[in-house]
């Protein structure tokens, strides 16, 4: 019995003369309470990790709506629940979230900064081996990260107000080879030939989001080459302890989908929590309240005091081609269209009198634009991989370099743009009466607001409403609202052929068949076409034939429906200075049998990145309003 009492004594005992290590389960309880004690569920970084955010009315819930991604049942309302979870969890090597790894694999940026935290012993969890999170690491090789803008693009509705993502820049990479780093992209998951559900689910959250890096030059491609995206790249101020805990976040992030609304929670908010998490000191989401618009994202990134260390603009194809087709001259521009419709033209008599260099620019000139249609969804892309062949074979005769040519952005960096919140206030003059104006426009840009920083001779306007007092009749009234205002010009050239367009829905205020100030609610659309000039300083002159239906009680039958067109002009006076010129006819066959005749003219001058004068002048049947006005950008 002495014996059996000493064997038992003697194995209770550490190696050291103290007591033995506690089990597992006394270690987690230890974790457990040291992470009470601190409130680390309350932690700003706990709730980064978790996507956290307060509601409303009390309470807090995260934006994550994967359920794999918590390891508590109540874990998407309770962070002290999803931590405590997450500590038991670490004792195990079962298998968790869509990834099927060890906790301390799958979500291995919580484990680090558990870790770190509490001071966690490694050597008293279980041992796990995270090959696929070192591997997927090894493949990054992450030494920097960029955050990329590529601009807008008005042919997709996903892409209109532009797109941001990450690239991971690697050790050892110059600015030629960046072009095959990856990238950390987050978007929406939208099956092939979606219809008009794609509006409804994409701003009512009914797309799963979700992350991936797919690498670069697949994002220049779909962007710069296919789109006619001119890119922007920021590179970010990042210390390595910061970039390893973006690349951690990013990876468990694999385990999780977020529903994907279209104006809030979409590319750029969660780019942004990527941000936060990798530096906590950023609060860059809460500038956000209402919608999360890529170009603002950008701004709010520049405006953080040493966050942005160098910009780098990566043109469109359709920039390079034409800066290089400005620098030809007349009569090489037109060799060159004859080269691209048959490269045998490179054997003609003036094009062989050309000077080497001249030839070179020429059939490179050539090459980008074949390049750019094979690379298109043109039907007769075959045709032009083809012609691109022999005229690359035609330059690879001449054995000279190319010409350095520096291309130039046709705008400005996003950030240093206008605010896409407006507010305007004003006073003027319709028919006899005076009147004050007050109006809010959400989002984004309108033809005549200041280029800077946006794609050139586009609108879209989102969300505006207009307030007047008449003084006579002492009346305060919505005069207008916009749900959706569209103008794409897109200028056509020898070489580009795009057709322009727009489209519109809202209402304003008309005079009618007796009516001084009626409501009547609008639904347009047109197609047409635009050419530019240079006579003053430069200047786009448009055309467009559309059709439109209105609804108000000014009307005989309550509605009318017809079309017709318009015409007008844009043109920049100087770099402050824009104005606006267009007449429009339209006649009305179906209900209230009339017709519009409309003038317009309007011109602004910018005071300040976010701050503009306007003078407006509107004529419609027989309707005449003036007005002056003050704009602040916010």
């Amino acid at each position: 019995m002495i014996a059996i009492v000493f064997i038992i004594l003697f194995l209770s005992l550490s190696p050291s003369g103290g007591l033995a290590e506690p089990t597992s389960r006394d270690y987690r309880d230890e974790l457990i309470q040291q992470a009470r004690a601190a409130r680390l569920d309350a932690e700003r970084e706990w709730h980064l990790l978790l996507h956290y955010q307060n509601n409303l009315l009390g309470g807090i819930t995260s934006e994550q709506d994967e359920g794999g991604f918590f390891l508590s049942p109540q874990g998407k309302h309770d962070p002290q629940a999803e931590l405590e979870a997450t500590i038991t969890q670490l004792f195990s090597g079962d298998p968790v979230g869509r990834s099927r790894q060890p906790a301390q694999c799958a979500f291995i940026a919580r484990y680090h900064w558990l870790r770190n935290r509490l001071s966690v012993d490694p050597v008293r969890l279980p041992p796990v081996s995270c090959d696929r999170f070192e591997r997927w690491r090894a493949e990054l090789n992450p030494q920097g990260i960029s955050l990329i803008f590529p601009a807008a693009y008005m042919n997709n509705p996903a892409s209109m107000f532009g797109h941001t993502f990450l690239r991971i820049d690697q050790k050892g990479q110059t600015d030629q080879t960046r072009i095959l780093a990856y990238t950390i992209d987050y978007a929406a998951q939208i099956p092939p030939d979606v219809g008009l559900e794609y509006a409804y689910k994409g701003i009512f959250g009914g797309y799963k989001g979700l992350f991936s890096t797919p690498p670069y030059y697949l994002k220049v491609q779909a962007y710069r080459d296919i789109e006619n995206r001119d890119m922007w790249e920021y590179r970010l101020n990042l210390t390595p302890d910061q970039i390893d805990r973006l690349i951690m976040h990013a990876w468990e992030l694999g385990n999780a989908y977020f529903d994907y609304f279209f104006f809030k929670e979409n590319c750029s908010y969660h780019i942004l929590s990527l941000l936060e998490y990798a530096n906590p000191e950023l609060h860059l989401r809460e500038q956000f309240d209402l919608w999360t618009i890529p170009a603002d994202t950008v701004r709010a990134v520049v405006a953080y005091p040493g966050l942005v260390s160098a910009t780098t603009y990566r043109p469109s194809r359709s920039a390079i081609i034409k800066r290089k087709r400005a620098l030809l001259t007349p009569g090489e521009r037109i060799a060159a269209e004859q080269i691209l419709s048959d490269p045998e033209s490179a054997h003609a008599a003036y094009f062989g009198s050309l000077p080497v260099l001249r030839r070179a620019m020429v059939l490179d000139v050539a090459s980008d634009y074949l390049r750019y249609k094979a690379e298109s969804d043109d039907p007769e892309m075959k045709v032009y991989k083809e012609r691109n062949r022999q005229v690359l074979y035609e330059r690879s005769q001449l054995r000279v370099p190319s010409e350095e040519v520096v291309i130039l952005p046709y705008t400005e960096r996003p950030d240093v743009g206008h605010q896409t919140s407006r507010a305007t206030i004003g006073a003027g003059w319709r028919n006899r009466d005076n009147f004050q104006e007050l109006s809010l426009r959400a989002a984004y840009h309108d033809l005549l607001d200041s280029e800077v920083g946006y794609t050139p001779d586009a609108q879209i306007e989102m969300l505006g409403a207009t307030f007047r007092h008449y003084s006579r009749a002492d009346q305060i009234r919505l005069e207008r609202a916009t749900l959706l205002n569209i103008v794409s010009l897109l200028p056509v050239d020898n070489l580009f052929h795009g057709p322009s367009w727009k489209v519109n829905v809202g209402m304003n205020t008309i005079r009618h068949n007796g009516c001084q100030l009626c409501s009547n609610g609008v639904a347009s659309g047109g197609i047409g076409a635009a050419v530019e000039s240079s006579l003053f300083k430069r200047e786009v002159y448009f055309a467009f034939a559309e059709a439109e239906a209105n609804y108000s009680r000014a009307y005989e039958e309550r509605h009318r429906i017809g079309g017709g067109g318009t015409v007008g002009m844009l043109t920049d006076l100087t770099d402050r200075w824009k104005l606006m010129l267009s007449g429009s006819y339209l006649r009305y066959a179906l209900g209230d049998k009339s017709e519009d005749i409309r003038w317009y003219a309007g011109s602004r001058y910018t005071l300040s990145q976010n701050w503009a004068l306007r003078v407006e002048y509107n004529h419609r049947d027989r309707d005449n309003d003036v007005l002056l006005s003050v704009q602040a950008f916010f």
